[in-house]
């Protein structure tokens, strides 16, 4: 009788150390730390001088300042991944952002740029928490990747935010076309749309063809749409075609807030830019763009162009440098990155640092 039950303790031992080896082999987990460090220096002409109280001069500068995330954001971060079986997994990622030149972090939150959890599966993908606005989707369409001169410059980056309390679904892959779509909830009680944000992203590829569309709204506080550059309307369509080492690149914005509420502020904004890419050799690419933006109501107009390289010393190390000039019209005072100059100035401006992945 000892030597049944034994034996009946054995086996029943042995069922669960198979059956916890196969939900192990069922549940593989992944964690990857991961990073970049990016650094250089940096020069604008005709800056605008202000007073202790913030108030312009009327007198401009030049700014020679160490660069920090000029060509692409510092960050450190931290995603994981889950196999449930089935075709099943769940997923995490976290990420901050930091300025390499001063060791701080862009901004108060621990994960600045992204902490989300999700799952993702033959029907597509589902993450909750907080990521990039899905506006940021305009890197795929810049001939920079969104360097500190791109497409956000001359819209005073209402294209780059970030969102918080994220609800984002992904499709599946079907014929080259994919969507996404996005809410951050504003969690003001008694209304759904006050300081809500909404967006959603097409794209479709055929070969060497990119062709992507972004719809996003930005509500303030009161659910309204007051200031084309925090709180609007914006509409991005573009494409790409890679044909061997040349890629181009062309894309076209309308921002709009018709809530604004000062008659001569301008709540229309209308950006326009083609770039390219070529590939000198395996190392070297050489970067061009053009972009052009105009306000109504009288508020003016700007154009940037600029040039760059990115040099590859390694798979993970970067060499890097870009010089643009930005010519206002009118009011405008659109800078190369986000010191500006006076309204209807001209600004000159470069920069040139070292980007290390890891």
């Amino acid at each position: 009788m000892k030597t049944t039950t034994l034996h009946c303790l054995q086996a029943a031992a042995a069922t669960v150390l198979i059956g916890a080896a196969c939900s192990q082999a069922q549940a593989q987990t992944s964690v990857t730390i991961y990073g970049r460090v990016d650094a250089g220096v940096d020069y604008q002409s005709s800056v605008a001088l202000k007073d202790v109280n913030g108030n312009l001069t009327g007198q401009t500068g030049s700014k020679l300042a160490a660069s920090g995330n000029q060509w692409g954001t510092s960050m450190i971060g931290f995603k994981g991944t889950e196999d449930l079986g089935g075709g099943l997994s769940a997923f995490f990622l976290l990420e901050s952002g930091f300025d390499a030149t001063k060791g701080v972090t862009n901004g108060s939150a621990l994960f600045n740029r992204r902490s989300y959890v999700g799952l993702n599966g033959g029907a597509g993908s589902i993450k909750f928490g907080k990521n990039l606005f899905i506006v940021n989707d305009v890197w795929y369409l810049d001939p920079t990747g969104q360097q500190f001169m791109g497409t956000a410059s001359l819209v005073k980056g209402r294209n780059w935010p970030g969102a918080n309390n994220v609800i984002e679904y992904q499709t599946p892959t079907w014929s080259g076309f994919n969507a996404t779509a996005q809410t951050s909830l504003g969690e003001q009680a008694g209304s759904t749309k006050n300081g809500r944000s909404d967006g959603i992203s097409l794209v479709y590829t055929n070969g060497g063809l990119e062709l992507r569309g972004i719809y996003d709204v930005i509500r303030d506080v009161n659910g309204r749409y007051t200031n084309v550059y925090t709180a609007s309307k914006d509409l991005i369509v573009g494409g790409t075609y890679t044909i061997d080492k040349l890629k181009l690149y062309a894309g076209y914005e309308n921002i709009s807030a018709p809530d604004t509420a000062a008659p001569t502020d301008p709540d229309k904004l209308n950006h326009y830019w083609i770039g390219v890419n070529y590939m000198l050799t395996p190392a070297l690419t050489l970067i061009g763009g053009a972009f052009h933006a105009k306000l109504n109501h009288d508020a003016g107009s700007a154009s940037l162009f600029m040039a760059g390289a990115n040099y590859n010393l390694s798979k993970r190390t970067l060499l890097y440098a870009a010089v643009g000039t930005v010519r206002n019209k009118g009011n405008a005072n659109f800078g190369t990155e986000f010191d500006n100059p006076l309204p209807g100035h001209a600004q000159n401006g470069g920069y040139a640092g070292i980007s290390h992945t890891f």
